[in-house]
Formats: C-alpha cells, sequence, structure tokens
C-alpha cells in the first residue's frame, strides 16, 4: 500500500492542527465572555469561579468590568494567570486535594451577608467540580477522593459521575448559589459537558438539579463503586439531596453559555472550508467507550473514502463529547489516545486518512498531553518500533504508543475547556 509524500503528510497535519487551533481560540474567555456580561448594580459585585478556564475568565471580566469588582476563584495547578482584583487559588485536578477543599470552604464563606443590592458573577468551567471539593456533612476528603478515582476507573459518563458528585457535595448542585440568596446570580459558563447541561458543568453548583439521591444511588451499584455505609444511609434516606431548580433560592439566577462544544468545531469547519476542504460535524455530544468510538468513526472514514458518502473526500469529519475508558491496564490512558489507537487499527494504515483527537484544556487523562495524530503510516511505524498497537489498547497506554511515535499533541494549559475534540480527515 502506498503511503502518502512527506509534503502531503504535513500537510495533513498541519491542516489538522490548524483546526484545534481555531477550536480553542474561539472559547478563550478573552474573545467569547465580554458580550455577556452584566450591568453593574447599586451594591458589591462579587466574582466567584472554578474551573481551569476560571482564571482566564476572570482576568477577561476585569479587562472589561466597568467599575468595583473582588472576588476569588480556583483553578488547576498551573492554570493560574495574574489578576488584579480578583484573587487566583489553584488546586488538584481531576482527583481533588486538600487545597481544593480549602478554596471551596474560602469560596462559601465569601458570599455570606449578601443583600438584595448585590450581585454575583459566576465564572465556571469544566474541571470545577474536582476543584471543589466540598463535602457533605459525614463525608470526609479520603472518601470523595476514593470515590472520584473509582468513578473515573469504571467507565461512568461525564453525567452520571457529576449526579453522583452532586449528591456527596456541600456547594454543588446548586447549593453555591442557594448560599448566595438573595442576591443576584450571573453564571457565565464555559461547557465541556455533553448537551451543555448546566447541571453537569463543574457539578452544577449555581444551578438547580433535576436527579436525586436514589439517581446517584443506581449510578454507583451500577458501577459497582463501593460506599462507606454512613455515605449510603444519606443516599438511601435523601439526607444528601441536592438543591431542586424550583427552590425559591434560585429565584434571582441567571445562566449563559459563553463558550460551547459546538461553536468551537464550527470554527474548526471554516478552517477547513478555507482550505478546499468539505466539513461534516457529526455532533458535539458524542459519547461511549472510547475504543468503540473510534471503531465506528474509523467506519465512516472507510466508507466515506471508498463510496464517496455520506461527504465526498477531501473532507473532514468533526466531533466533540466525551468518551469514557473502563481501565483495564496499567498504562497512563487518556481517552482521547484511546480513541485514537483504536481508529487507527481499525483503519489499518487507510490511504489518505489521518486523524487527531485532544482534550482542549490541554490535559488528556492525568497526562499533561493534549491528545495525538493518527496518519497512514501510523501502524507499519509502530511495528518497526517493536510496539504492538493492540497490546498497546489492551493496556490502555495510548500516551506510550503515541509519544514513542512522536506524534503526540502537546498545547500546554489552553486556559479554556470545551471538552474533547476529534476530526478524521480523509483526502
Amino acid at each position: 500500500m502506498t503511503q502518502p509524500t512527506q509534503q502531503t503528510d504535513n500537510q495533513a497535519r498541519r491542516l489538522l492542527t490548524d483546526m484545534l487551533d481555531a477550536a480553542l481560540a474561539v472559547a478563550q474567555p478573552d474573545r467569547c465572555l465580554r458580550d455577556y456580561l452584566p450591568e453593574p448594580v447599586k451594591g458589591r459585585t462579587l466574582v466567584i469561579g472554578a474551573g481551569k478556564a476560571s482564571a482566564a475568565m476572570a482576568r477577561a471580566l476585569e479587562q472589561h468590568w466597568p467599575g468595583d469588582l473582588e472576588g476569588l476563584v480556583v483553578t488547576r495547578y498551573g492554570y493560574a494567570v495574574p489578576c488584579e482584583r480578583i484573587e487566583i487559588l489553584e488546586a488538584a485536578h481531576p482527583v481533588p486535594d486538600q487545597a481544593g477543599l480549602d478554596a471551596a470552604k474560602r469560596i462559601l464563606d465569601r458570599v455570606k451577608g449578601l443583600t438584595e443590592d448585590d450581585q454575583v458573577i459566576m465564572l465556571i468551567s469544566g474541571g470545577g467540580s474536582a476543584l471543589l471539593p466540598l463535602p457533605a456533612e459525614g463525608i470526609s476528603l479520603e472518601d470523595k477522593q476514593s470515590i472520584s478515582q473509582a468513578l473515573l476507573k469504571s467507565g461512568a459518563t461525564i453525567s452520571e459521575m457529576n449526579t453522583v458528585r452532586r449528591h456527596l457535595s456541600a456547594i454543588k448542585g446548586g447549593r453555591l448559589a442557594a448560599a448566595c440568596h438573595p442576591a443576584k446570580v450571573v453564571n457565565l459558563l464555559i461547557s465541556d459537558v455533553p448537551g451543555d447541561d448546566p447541571a453537569n458543568i463543574a457539578s452544577g453548583p449555581t444551578v438547580g438539579d433535576a436527579t436525586t439521591c436514589s439517581d446517584a444511588l443506581a449510578i454507583v451499584d451500577h458501577y459497582d463503586i463501593h460506599l462507606p455505609q454512613r455515605i449510603r444511609s444519606g443516599l438511601e434516606s435523601g439526607w444528601f439531596e441536592s438543591v431542586d431548580p424550583d427552590d425559591p433560592r434560585l429565584s434571582r439566577v441567571e445562566t449563559h453559555l459563553v463558550a460551547t462544544p459546538q461553536k468551537s468545531l464550527e470554527a474548526a469547519a471554516e478552517v477547513a472550508r478555507k482550505a478546499g476542504v468539505t466539513p461534516m460535524i457529526l455532533g458535539d455530544s458524542l459519547e461511549g467507550e472510547a475504543r468503540d468510538v473510534g471503531k465506528v468513526m474509523a467506519g465512516i472514514a472507510r466508507q466515506v473514502r471508498h463510496y464517496g458518502q455520506p461527504v465526498t473526500p477531501p473532507c473532514v469529519l468533526l466531533s466533540g463529547g466525551e468518551t469514557t475508558v473502563t481501565v483495564r491496564g496499567d498504562g497512563n490512558g487518556g481517552r482521547n489516545v484511546e480513541y485514537l489507537l483504536s481508529l487507527a487499527t481499525a483503519l489499518a494504515g487507510q490511504v489518505d486518512t489521518w486523524a487527531l483527537a485532544a482534550d482542549t484544556d490541554g490535559v488528556d487523562g492525568a497526562a499533561e498531553i493534549a491528545g495525538a495524530v493518527v496518519s497512514p503510516s501510523t501502524l507499519e511505524r509502530a511495528f518497526g518500533l517493536g510496539i504492538n498497537p493492540l497490546e498497546s489498547l489492551a493496556n490502555n497506554d495510548g500516551h506510550g504508543f503515541f509519544q514513542a511515535l512522536g506524534d503526540s499533541v502537546v498545547t500546554g494549559p489552553t486556559l479554556t475547556n470545551v471538552n474533547d475534540f476529534r476530526v478524521v480527515l480523509v483526502l
């Protein structure tokens, strides 16, 4: 099978990275936040935030806010940016730590005593759930860490994980918004979740929660997550119930999505059009096991390559969402690289087909790597290095596989988070 020329390979890779850059650029807080800022009020304006993009959101807010401002936000280690009036804290993600617990306590304390004349601007983005690990009464930080790690390895969807998190928290599931009552609350959200449901962005600390303790219990039982008896009893009794969307304390809450996965996919599609390549957006909320999604996407790419359906080459297949990985091996993981490794093995070196997948926050799994690139030569080069792709996939070692090939995508902290970005290029 004839491989593409080096020039063609370089051009394909450049187009893929240009599309990723466009997807990230349109979701940058300094670009997307200003159109959603509320008017100043008679009283205080307090800024509270949590998430991987929250510090960059705070800086953008400071730059465009016309009046007095104060506040406190928490972001992931390494994602802080300098602000003048808003204090920036850092904590661990994806498994919470003591710094996150201390930050959550300070945030709840900061919103005490507000009046009807005050307003709170909430800057919430993906990652905020782990960064606000304030457990409900009777639950320890160690409990939260253990349950979080188990959920991350279980294959549970982000929606399922957040349902559990909301019901074990003293700050999520609308509790932070309720604590701000009677002040006005303006939520400015960067979505990293399939469907853009505000209740699932950072586990919804500032919006009501329609799920119940029974829902959370059903999820942990389905994935066989061990719970200490005191926590199970709290869920069974409804003691850990979250704040209902109709709770009167939430009557002055308004919510705006300032950046979403769909907007980023559309920005990438425009880059493809300008390059003379037809874009097709398959969806912004594709979920499922990463390796299964990889097989499905490979099937679509084969259909395009051989039959010109559902779109004629040259084209790109764009998708977003958040896949899951059920960890069985001891590799260093990453859902985007697991998806790509599965895609590569299913394509089996299909000529004129490349792919890129990356987490838009710059961190795929626990590695400081955003994702990777697949080319027609991926499998051939791997075997040349003595690496068996199927063995790497079975061991959940996507990052190890692509690092060995030099095909990792490293962005560093992107200061935003609009979920996973996936593109397949068929020339």
